[in-house]
């Protein structure tokens, strides 16, 4: 079983930058498709960026596109969201997933998820 806590999420001013990070327990296989997923109120949960196996691969939502890197340190067995230029839109709760599958396909099975963190971007 493998468990997933996301981390790095608080409150920020637009314009401001924040690094989330997600951290894999558990089994030790590493050849995920990792992907993080964002709910805003009253919204439902959004696709925001995804990343393969060996991290050649990446897939991000078109609002985020240019602001936001994923990236993977699959050794720590962690991956993690840079985000830059916040905006209020980017307000939600930001979810980790992972795809017990190493290559990044059209639709992706998201087998494992965390508790979420919360990101709060004040205009």
């Amino acid at each position: 079983q493998v468990q997933l806590v996301e981390s790095g999420g608080g409150l920020v001013q637009a314009g401001d930058s924040l690094i989330l990070s997600c951290a894999a327990s558990g089994r030790t296989a590493t050849r995920y498709v990792m992907g993080w997923f964002r709910q805003a109120p009253g919204k439902e949960r959004e696709f925001v960026a995804a990343i393969n196996w060996s991290g050649s691969s990446t897939r991000y939502a078109d609002p985020v596109k240019g602001r936001f890197t994923i990236s993977r340190d699959n050794a720590k067995n962690t991956v993690s969201l840079q985000m830059n230029s916040l905006k209020p839109e980017d307000t939600a709760v930001y979810y980790c997933a992972a795809d017990p599958f190493p290559i990044l396909r059209a639709q992706p099975t998201y087998t494992f998820w965390g508790q979420g963190t919360q990101v709060t971007v004040s205009s």
